[in-house]
């Protein structure tokens, strides 16, 4: 493919009112495709609400992929608007949960990823992701997935560009960096930017806004060329808002290499890192 519309959807969902958060996702996936999107990311946890009073409110906010409400919404959707959709929500497998998000397909496949790497009290009600780091051949390009606080790991972009990836989806709910001052850019901002230029992979993030049970968040979804920076956003810190970016995937492979002699996927040099703590 050549150049191709993403989108990424920031919206600020009602905690625990499964069905509004459908209809709002639902209008955002439409205004996207009838925009001419290939593709929209919508944020974590976006068909629940983020803020879990318990791990029995997580269970029963969470759906089996594909079944559920939320899920099969925009599987229905990809479907009909021929459109592909990434949107995070609560996975239930089983008794074990999931801090999950789905990348439904056009042609009514889907595929799960599960959140590696878990922030602060998600620990007390989801499961560590057990399916690594897929990535999902399509018809617009190789797309893999990751969750909020796995962009604080290079380890996760960088195995997914290991395995192909050309873009990389991120439903995120960003909360405040202590320490940051008025006027400098937001850490996940400047994290998701240094990663798309150190490993060449465009880069869509989609948070979310507003105060739920006194957590604020952050906005400022974006999304990052391979070449590391912005082609829509930060988006707004406080406002719901659909960015929208032309990018061409095609280039990202072919450029990632920086010049005749560079490559920072290429040029690792395994035999001198520390990859595992010393004790």
């Amino acid at each position: 493919m050549s150049n191709i519309i993403i989108a990424a959807g920031q919206v600020e969902p009602v905690f625990g009112d499964i069905p509004a958060n459908i209809r709002l996702t639902s209008d955002v996936i439409e205004q996207a495709a009838a925009a001419g999107a290939r593709l929209v990311v919508l944020p974590e946890l976006v068909s629940s609400g983020y803020m879990m009073g318990s791990r029995e409110e997580a269970y029963d906010l969470a759906e089996v992929p594909g079944v559920g409400p939320a899920t099969s919404a925009w599987m229905e959707l990809a479907a009909r608007l021929n459109i592909i959709v990434v949107a995070g929500f609560p996975e239930r497998d089983g008794t074990a949960l999931f801090n999950a998000s789905i990348m439904c397909l056009p042609d009514g496949t889907h595929t799960v990823y599960r959140k590696v790497h878990l922030w602060d009290e998600e620990a007390l009600y989801f499961e560590p992701g057990n399916v690594g780091f897929p990535v999902v051949h399509t018809e617009i390009g190789r797309i893999g997935m990751m969750i909020c606080y796995d962009g604080w790991f290079g380890e996760s972009y960088r195995s997914l560009v290991l395995a192909g990836a050309d873009l990389v989806c991120v439903p995120t709910n960003w909360v405040p960096i202590p320490g940051q001052q008025e006027g400098q850019p937001a850490m996940a901002t400047i994290l998701s930017m240094a990663s798309a230029h150190s490993n060449g992979v465009v880069i869509a993030a989609a948070d979310r806004v507003g105060v739920e049970r006194g957590q604020p968040f952050i906005g400022q979804s974006l999304i990052v060329s391979h070449t590391g920076w912005p082609v829509a956003g930060p988006a707004s810190p406080t406002d719901p808002e659909l960015l929208m970016a032309s990018v061409d995937l095609s280039d990202a492979r072919r450029s990632r290499g920086w010049g005749q002699f560079n490559n920072p996927v290429k040029d690792r040099r395994m035999e001198a890192y520390l990859l595992t703590a010393s004790r």
